[in-house]
């Protein structure tokens, strides 16, 4: 009698257990989706305990990613009208800049010589605005995983 009652506790864990991993990978999935980010080839990790792990793993290192890129992108914009002496009428420069092609040759010049400057800028913001990296194990099989 006992052995049944365990049977069907172990029995009704597992199923949890199965629903919740269905769940998880559901979530990820949608997460993927709505970031247009292509989801990792999960053929051969089907069998391993660790795929939720890698998943979210790869979806946070894309979005991490994304985010520096964007910050990049930004300052080293806002740099440009710096470095314009602030010529720009910001109507224009809501609009990409460019309203000619004189002003496209200004514009490629001072995108070039804000460069240098707004990199080195983007890496001082970068800690501000970025997520630590961390290091979950994904990928090591082991059960320690540590996040820095």
């Amino acid at each position: 009698m006992a052995t049944q009652v365990e049977a069907c506790n172990a029995k009704a864990q597992l199923e949890a257990e199965v629903s919740l991993n269905r769940r998880v990978r559901t979530a990820i999935s949608d997460l993927l989706t709505s970031w247009e980010i292509k989801p990792m080839d999960e053929s051969k990790e089907d069998a391993r305990g660790d795929a939720l792990v890698d998943q979210l793993c790869y979806l946070g290192t894309t979005l991490r990613d994304r985010v520096r890129d964007a910050l990049h992108i930004g300052v080293k914009r806002a740099m440009v009208v710096v470095c314009s002496g602030f010529s720009y009428d910001m109507e224009v420069v809501s609009h990409s800049f460019i309203t000619d092609a004189e002003n496209e040759e200004r514009l490629h010049a001072l995108i070039d010589d804000a460069e240098v400057p707004g990199e080195r800028l983007a890496k001082l913001f970068e800690p501000e605005v970025l997520p630590h990296e961390t290091s979950s194990g994904a990928g090591e099989g082991g059960e320690d995983r540590a996040m820095d």
